[in-house]
């Protein structure tokens, strides 16, 4: 059997946690560091990655997150989101990372495809301008899937 070499990765981002989506963004950028391309599909609540109104306002997720190794009851009191958050940005300077809005650009300009779905929007009622410039367009989950109809390719959901 010939193994066949990793061409394009495909990404699909459903929250927009900071965690979930700097994962995504992270792997996608070292895909293309790699001369793999990549592709982000953002749905459902990883929608607000992409929204200009909300994409600078992500947070940590702190409440049904095992990796946070604190009781639920206490990672839903208030400000204990916030906390998290300051800490995993502050965390995450010491290491130079870009914001999201900045990471987003990178992503685009390093030839990243980000994608938008269909449904999801349509059922957010939420419309193109809401978005980033830097996206590549509206799509549905077919029209994604006819995309990874090739050989070489891994699709992640986040």
């Amino acid at each position: 059997m010939t193994k066949s070499k990793v061409k394009k990765m495909l990404f699909i981002l459903s929250k927009a946690s900071i965690e979930n989506v700097y994962a995504a963004f992270i792997m996608a950028n070292g895909a293309r560091m790699e001369g793999i391309e990549a592709e982000l599909f953002f749905t459902f609540f990883g929608l607000e990655a992409i929204q200009k109104k909300k994409l600078n306002k992500l947070r940590v997720a702190t409440v049904g997150n095992p990796a946070m190794h604190i009781p639920t009851m206490v990672g839903g009191l208030p400000g204990m989101e916030a906390i998290a958050t300051k800490m995993m940005k502050k965390e995450m300077d010491k290491l130079d990372m870009p914001p999201v809005d900045e990471f987003l650009e990178i992503l685009s300009a390093s030839g990243v495809k980000l994608w938008g779905c269909k449904l999801a929007i349509d059922m957010f009622h939420l419309k193109e301008e809401d978005f980033i410039d830097d996206l590549n367009g509206i799509l549905t989950i077919g029209d994604f899937y006819n995309r990874a109809d090739q050989d070489g390719v891994q699709m992640i959901f986040i």
